[in-house]
């Protein structure tokens, strides 16, 4: 089947650009928050000035406390006003590379003001900062991990091959000898991958400050703040997609983990106005309507099992996926197919 024989729909809530784009403000400002606070937070017990470059392992440059703070946060700034530039331009901001340089650059910046307050705690003279090693390795494979899984998360899918088109409205989508249908649908909740954002940078904060020696490192504090983050994070965004083989539900920006329908195993679908009231709140919810994943106001795709159970996901274009998912549902109860 070539791809002129598919017909895709893909439809975008709005609330995931919001969401991504609070998601980097939250970001830039902990990162430049962290780059400033980090030496003074720990400036009676620094020499000043402090060693901040490494010939080797040896230190063979150094800068006062308040150039050690502010030219990092100096690069930073930098780094972010040059990404908000270029997510003007359509090719570069597409590809995901905006939140992939914001990502590796920031880990990079704070591991390293990190590692320079380590290396010059209760030293009496910059000259006398313990040597750098693994540490420069071990910045730049996590700064080049953390710039790649941000890629492969907010990168486009390239779910709607090139050269597909637009069902066009109707009630029931019926596809016609050689054709495939394929409906796609996707929405965020910008304030949920906020919340993601300001817990992922409580619990940096609670690996940094034990990096550097500040404090003793504390799990009890770190692991909450990281696995919520992650949760939170899954329940905030989701990929709705029905094709031939049924109903796919995916959470995050990764769409992992999912859930799946096969048409054989539906009973009906339906658009469905729900409110967060309505459904328990906000997020993945189950309560006497079944399962309801609520990001947004709104119609949601509701489908039905042969069981007896419901479950709905608030996203844009819900008649077009319940009408394409009733006629594969009938095509799998008719004896013929």
């Amino acid at each position: 089947m070539t791809d002129e024989g598919l017909i895709a729909k893909e439809r975008r809530e709005p609330g995931a650009g919001r969401g991504a784009l609070w998601g980097a403000v939250a970001w830039s400002a902990g990162v430049l928050a962290l780059l400033i606070t980090l030496p003074w937070a720990a400036r009676n017990r620094l020499p000043d000035p402090l060693a901040t470059h490494w010939s080797g392992q040896d230190p063979d440059g150094s800068m006062s406390l308040t150039a050690a703070a502010l030219f990092p946060a100096a690069v930073w700034l930098v780094l972010v006003l040059a990404t908000a530039v270029a997510r003007r331009f359509p090719a570069f901001s597409a590809r995901g590379a905006t939140g992939a340089t914001l990502a590796a650059g920031g880990v990079l910046l704070t591991g390293a003001q990190t590692s320079v307050v380590h290396a010059n705690l209760d030293r009496a003279r910059w000259q006398e900062a313990a040597p750098m090693g693994f540490e420069v390795v071990a910045l730049i494979v996590a700064a080049g991990l953390a710039g790649l899984l941000t890629w492969l998360a907010v990168r486009p899918r390239g779910d709607s091959p090139a050269g597909a088109r637009p069902a066009t409205g109707a009630p029931t989508l019926a596809a016609a000898p050689g054709e495939q249908l394929v409906w796609l649908s996707r929405a965020a909740n910008p304030w949920l991958q906020l919340t993601s954002a300001v817990l992922a940078l409580g619990g940096l904060v609670g690996v940094l400050a034990p990096a550097s020696g500040l404090i003793a490192l504390n799990w009890s504090l770190i692991v909450p703040f990281a696995s919520t983050s992650v949760i939170v994070l899954g329940c905030s965004s989701v990929t709705a997609r029905v094709t031939a083989d049924g109903l796919s539900v995916g959470f995050g920006p990764f769409g992992r983990p999912a859930r799946r329908w096969h048409p054989a195993d539906l009973d009906s679908a339906r658009a469905e106005l729900r409110t967060p009231a309505q459904a328990g709140g906000w997020g993945y919810r189950v309560n006497g309507l079944g399962t309801t994943v609520m990001l947004r106001r709104g119609v949601c795709l509701v489908v039905r099992t042969r069981r007896g159970r419901e479950f709905a996901v608030s996203v844009d274009d819900a008649e077009r996926g319940a009408a394409l998912l009733n006629s594969l549902i009938a095509k799998a109860a008719s004896p013929i197919s």
